[in-house]
């Protein structure tokens, strides 16, 4: 069954993959305002081949479901595919609102990101910890990945909005800024590039280290160890001797990880950047010369509407009852739960500064983008940086 399950997942990857190549068919073939007048056959067939790589994901979450016995979210793999998954099916339900194939050319990536991400951590199936040892696992995790899922959707319609709107021949606050958005998405594929090669290499080294209770324990790095743990004592010989021992409440191992995915994104990005010529941005600009700047901005808009509400519930409501039932306290300030709230404030603000000041186009699109911005903070950072409660998710 799990096997079975890999294979669903890796269809969908690669399904996901060539449907990223026919949106960019229908964009570019595609004649006249890309507008809610229908689909392209490129673009019918970019959407037909979305929709079988999420049926194939879907069979990939129940399979796993099946042999694991509790929701496949429990750690960084399984939540991070779900969190994929999601927003495929987030995409295809706006697709069908709205029939725009380019909110695909720039939706696709950023889940084939997610999911190549989610790759790079181990897929074993372990039993639950007592604290996920409830129903609530299922009610509170998937609601707020499908909640943050759509709020991307709001993202990549901003992005659009950003890549028409600014002026890309002049270099501004405006285009340093939505480069730097381009180069934190060039930075997961440096992630995935790097962990993939000291993975092939069989790189290992293991160092034992006193935690943050004081208590001796052993780790394991699969990259060379830039940080070291607090108090930690390399016991691999020929082993890197780390450069820096960080404190006790910093995961070590994960954030050099981080360091090791930001030098390879700065790596690729500069190939990038060589083979282009130009920014990444202006690249993408002659992609949207013919989409509607208030068509976009009423998706974004309007994927914020549904998926804050739905974030609502899953991250703040059904996370509150569930600390309740496993740790007898409704909030602790623990740092995942500390920026589940400042995502919830900053989409509370959004809304706000878009109903009551009327914060529409440009501000609108750049609200989105740093809201993402957030989401990914919380899901990479705070989950594999920080130490908390939640540190189990991120092995």
């Amino acid at each position: 069954m799990v096997t079975i399950s890999s294979n669903l997942l890796f269809i969908a990857f690669i399904l996901y993959l060539v449907a990223t190549l026919f949106y960019g068919g229908a964009i570019t073939s595609k004649k006249g305002a890309i507008d809610k007048k229908g689909t392209n056959r490129w673009g019918k067939i970019a959407v037909l081949l979305t929709i079988i790589g999420f049926i194939s994901q879907l069979g990939y979450f129940i399979t796993r479901w099946i042999a694991a016995g509790h929701a496949p979210v429990s750690n960084m793999f399984e939540f991070t595919t779900f969190f994929g998954m999601a927003l495929v099916g987030a995409f295809i339900v706006i697709y069908f609102i709205y029939r725009t194939t380019l909110l695909g050319l720039f939706t696709m990536p950023v889940a084939i990101l997610v999911i190549a991400y989610a790759s790079m951590f181990p897929r074993e199936i372990t039993p639950l910890i007592p604290a996920l040892q409830s129903y609530w696992l299922h009610i509170h995790v998937t609601t707020a990945a499908i909640g943050e899922a759509i709020l991307a959707i709001s993202f990549a319609a901003g992005l659009i909005y950003l890549v028409k709107a600014i002026d890309q021949s002049k270099a501004s606050k405006r285009t340093f800024w939505l480069e730097v958005v381009m180069f934190s998405l060039v930075t997961v594929l440096g992630f995935v590039a790097v962990s993939s090669t000291f993975s092939g290499l069989g790189y290992d080294e293991k160092f034992t280290w006193i935690d943050k209770h004081g208590n001796e324990a052993n780790l394991e790095y699969t990259m060379p160890a830039l940080t070291g743990p607090h108090e930690g004592t390399l016991l691999t010989k020929e082993g890197f001797q780390p450069l820096v021992e960080m404190p006790a409440f910093i995961n070590a191992k994960k954030l050099n990880t981080v360091i090791w995915s930001l030098m390879a994104g700065l790596i690729l990005y500069g190939v990038i950047r060589v083979i282009l010529r130009k920014r990444i941005a202006a690249a993408l600009k002659p992609l949207v010369k013919n989409i509607k700047l208030d068509f976009v901005d009423e998706i974004s808009y309007r994927s914020v509407l549904i998926g804050f509400p739905v974030f609502t519930l899953g991250a703040l409501i059904f996370a509150m009852i569930w600390a309740q039932m496993a740790w007898s306290r409704f909030w602790g300030w623990d740092p995942k739960e500390v920026w589940a709230l400042v995502t919830w404030l900053f989409y509370a603000a959004f809304m706000h500064l878009r109903l009551s000041k009327g914060w529409h186009g440009e501000k609108s699109a750049w609200l989105a983008v740093i809201g993402f911005v957030i989401i990914m903070f919380n899901l990479v950072a705070v989950n594999l940086v920080i130490a908390g409660l939640h540190s189990y998710a991120g092995s």
